[in-house]
């Protein structure tokens, strides 16, 4: 069965597609089960403490506190304006947390 040129490119870039889609699932499969494939969210905050852990009480809030979700502000655990540099280097869009004072 003799093929034109654009039939033979078209299986040829299907055949390439599929094995490269089979190869990439084979190994998130194989060898992406452990830590070391998977990106860690706290880069730096107190990595010595089995978990961080950040308790206040509403009183001393004042009027409204900003808090980080981006974990790479230097102020942590408030916000330092950190992830606009995350979000523009990982095309995310984490913002902060702010707690204010319900108006009357």
């Amino acid at each position: 069965i003799s093929m034109t040129p654009l039939v033979q490119w078209v299986a040829t870039a299907a055949l390439t597609f599929g094995a490269a889609a089979a190869g990439y699932l084979a190994y998130k499969a194989l060898f992406c089960k452990d830590k070391c494939c998977k990106s860690m969210v706290n880069v730096d905050v107190q990595k010595d403490n089995p978990k961080v852990v950040h308790a206040f009480d509403m009183e001393d809030l004042g009027d409204k506190a900003v808090y980080c979700r981006c974990w790479r502000s230097k102020k942590f655990p408030f916000c330092d304006g950190a992830h606009t540099k995350h979000n523009e280097e990982t095309g995310d869009n984490v913002g902060p947390l702010i707690i204010k004072k319900k108006e009357s």
